[in-house]
């Protein structure tokens, strides 16, 4: 069954904030020294540390720390398991050609949760509050049930609080078919160009915010470094950063629930966004917009709802004409409208590559996107509808 994190405000007194704080500090710190000793290993014996050796520690830092020693031993056994997770990612990376940096030392401020890995063992929901062990009973804001009991729970400290994050087994709920696929091309003007020729605006939450960030950038420059003013022109700033982030994940999360209703199929761009925020001119404006953001719900609610989610080569989907195949060598990013001399197609550009993406989507499935998904009919299907007042 899919696995759904259902995210609850806490609301802890001034003991257990504090409780908290040493706790997320005495991690910080573990996942330092674990850190340090898999990079002092290789650099001198060219030597792996494993998971398993750095779990043995776990027994020795809580018979030595006086902090770590209410710590429950699950919470110190997480933070091995999170750096094992880093290391398996940074060396897939290198395997696939990539140049990623290694994994950093945290800083204070940089390291903002914990996690409990077993209902029962560490943690549990005690009526409406949230038993964890070593830190207390602590009041939630339970605005909706969970489906199930809960397997995981990571507890993070936001900008404006704290949170329990519960991961839970839900059952999926396919939805009733509608006989109707998509293809999707993202941008920047327009957040989505579909296959229909339907476009969604992008609103540009962080552009749109940038004012108010500059000000608030310059109120904490301002600040004397250690001071209690400086910490809460941070806290505000931190704040904003949050409110954006949250505007633009809920309008995401809105657009991807339509498109899921709406269609069995949906066809997209497998973009390289790592690659692409590389061109300084357009990394601002394509992070604001977050196509991975999207991308990501799109197959996590697909995947509960019984839909399919495909992901196709994005390359040559705007130079090729809809229509006939024929290529547009000398097309740049401004030519915003394709006039083929070889069928007389003329297209919207983000449209013409949507109907290329949709395509592609079938052909990879096996359906045989040029006779049945022809742009010609799509298009006459839709200036027919436009005619009938739909």
């Amino acid at each position: 069954m899919p696995i759904k994190t259902f995210a609850y405000r806490l609301y802890p007194t001034k003991p257990q904030k504090r409780l908290l704080e040493i706790t997320v500090e005495t991690c910080r710190r573990f996942y330092n020294d674990c850190l340090a000793e898999r990079k002092d290993a290789y650099e001198s014996e060219q030597r792996t540390v494993s998971k398993f050796e750095q779990l043995r520690k776990v027994k020795i830092l809580k018979d030595t720390s006086p902090f770590a020693r209410n710590i429950h031993s699950h919470i110190l056994q997480v933070v091995v398991a999170d750096l094992d997770k880093t290391f398996k990612s940074f060396f897939r990376r290198i395997k696939s050609g990539e140049k990623p940096g290694y994994p950093r030392f945290k800083g204070k401020d940089r390291f903002d949760s914990i996690g409990l890995k077993e209902y029962g063992n560490g943690y549990k929901i005690h009526g409406r509050r949230l038993k964890v062990s070593g830190i207390g009973r602590i009041a939630v804001r339970w605005h909706r049930e969970m489906p199930s009991q809960p397997s995981t729970v990571r507890i993070i400290r936001k900008a404006d609080g704290w949170y329990a994050c519960f991961a839970c087994e839900v059952e999926a709920k396919p939805l009733p078919v509608t006989a109707r696929t998509i293809g999707i091309d993202v941008g920047i003007k327009s957040l989505i160009t579909d296959s229909s020729g339907a476009t969604t605006d992008n609103p540009k939450w962080y552009r749109t915010g940038q004012r108010k960030l500059r000000v608030l950038q310059r109120s904490v420059a301002r600040k004397k470094r250690g001071g209690a003013n400086r910490r809460k022109a941070v806290w505000l700033l931190q704040r904003h950063h949050l409110k954006v982030s949250r505007q633009r994940q809920d309008f995401l999360n809105k657009l991807a629930n339509s498109l899921i209703a709406d269609n069995d199929l949906i066809a997209l761009e497998d973009l390289q966004i790592r690659n692409m925020v590389r061109n300084r001119h357009l990394s601002k404006s394509i992070l604001d917009a977050g196509w991975n953001y999207l991308a990501q719900r799109l197959h996590a609610k697909a995947e509960e709802a019984g839909r399919v989610v495909i992901k196709v080569n994005p390359s040559g989907t705007s130079k090729a004409c809809a229509e006939c195949g024929h290529i547009f060598a000398e097309m740049k990013l401004s030519d915003r409208w394709i006039d083929c001399p070889v069928c007389g197609l003329t297209l919207d550009r983000d449209h013409n590559a949507a109907i290329n993406i949709l395509r592609r989507g079938l052909e990879s499935l096996g359906g045989d996107g040029q006779s049945l998904w022809a742009p010609s009919s799509l298009m006459s299907e839709g200036l027919a509808q436009e005619a009938a007042g739909f």
